[in-house]
């Protein structure tokens, strides 16, 4: 099981025509990823969720929190003892092309990583062969035609599979996928995510999906958690059926109030909500960081920074001073 507590880190930008910038990516997230569970972060760009997944991943450090993988705290550890725990934790990247070295071919790329593990294993040469060949196909490639030739010699597609194939060479206990599906052909992010199931259901491996999409984090989360981002804080989770049928936050309600409509088949809910003025980074405050864009919002909301509550009689969690439920999503036509 992987938790974080308190999870903080600020970038300090220097030069430019600003001058120096403080940009606050995550404000102290909690989160719990359960072995063999499903957990997605939503939110706009820049809420600070890939900056989440890159920490979660231990490619990125971080201000203050902690970081327990198994029971044990990451900052009590040296950097060479932290890395067998987050080699356990694999990030498959949004780009599957940048994601592999162009000049070696697919055997090896996977070669690498599988002889060092026969090293430290005391396996023989032939195991490495065996389980390149497996773990292709165990995601659906053809080991034959796909081991030989270089990344620009496959689809978007087949990349990415190597890249999860890659990620699979460790064993890990848990699969980082950072909108590991928003440079793919429409046609094929579908047999992605039900890559990505089934190696859930199959192998046990957890998934922390990481996406601005509610679709796809609605199809791979199924029976998972669902955390809400925005501007580096956890404003609503829950199970991810329920977040998405009746969330509480107006910030989720105005996320998913963006879905598009299929016109002839789905009508636009009548509880939709609409943020009152566009994203500005700058307007800080003391009080709830969408107050400035929230049609709900009061002088409490402006003056006291909410925390993370139980709404009553769900699982989910909110960080709002009037949380109510709503239908956004739109409604399908009967018949």
């Amino acid at each position: 099981m992987i938790t974080g507590k308190g999870i903080t880190k600020t970038y300090r930008q220097r030069g430019g025509i600003l001058g120096k910038r403080t940009v606050q990516a995550l404000r102290g997230v909690d989160f719990a990823i359960e072995k063999g569970g499903a957990v997605s972060f939503i939110g706009e760009s820049g809420c600070g969720k890939s900056t989440l997944g890159r920490i979660i991943a231990g490619l990125e450090t971080y201000d203050s929190g902690e970081i327990i993988i198994d029971g044990v705290p990451m900052s009590a550890l040296s950097r060479r003892r932290r890395w067998p725990y987050f080699r356990r934790i694999q990030l498959i990247h949004q780009d599957p092309y940048s994601a592999l070295n162009p000049t070696r071919t697919i055997y090896q790329t996977l070669q690498a990583p599988l002889a060092l593990r026969a090293r430290r294993t005391r396996r023989p040469r032939s195991w490495v062969d065996e389980r390149a060949e497996e773990l292709l196909s165990l995601v659906g490639l053809d080991p034959g035609y796909v081991l030989p030739r270089y990344p620009h010699q496959l689809s978007g597609g087949m990349r990415q599979r190597v890249v999860i194939a890659r990620a699979l060479t460790v064993d890990p206990d848990v699969l980082v996928a950072d909108e590991a599906v928003s440079m793919i052909d429409v046609s094929l992010r579908l047999g992605i995510l039900d890559l990505l199931k089934d190696l859930r259901e199959r192998l046990g491996v957890g998934v922390l999906f990481i996406t601005h999409d509610i679709a796809t984090a609605r199809y791979l989360g199924e029976n998972g958690e669902l955390y809400v981002l925005y501007r580096g804080e956890v404003v609503e989770r829950g199970p991810t059926e329920q977040v998405i049928a009746r969330p509480v936050h107006p910030y989720t309600q105005a996320l998913l109030s963006a879905v598009p409509v299929l016109r002839g088949r789905e009508v636009a809910s009548d509880q939709r909500v609409i943020p009152t003025e566009p994203l500005d980074e700058r307007k800080a405050g003391t009080g709830c960081l969408f107050a400035p864009r929230c049609p709900f919002a009061t002088d409490r909301c402006r003056s006291e920074h909410p925390t993370l509550a139980r709404f009553e009689g769900s699982g989910q969690w909110h960080a709002c001073f009037l949380p109510r439920p709503r239908s956004v999503i739109p409604v399908e036509v009967p018949g």
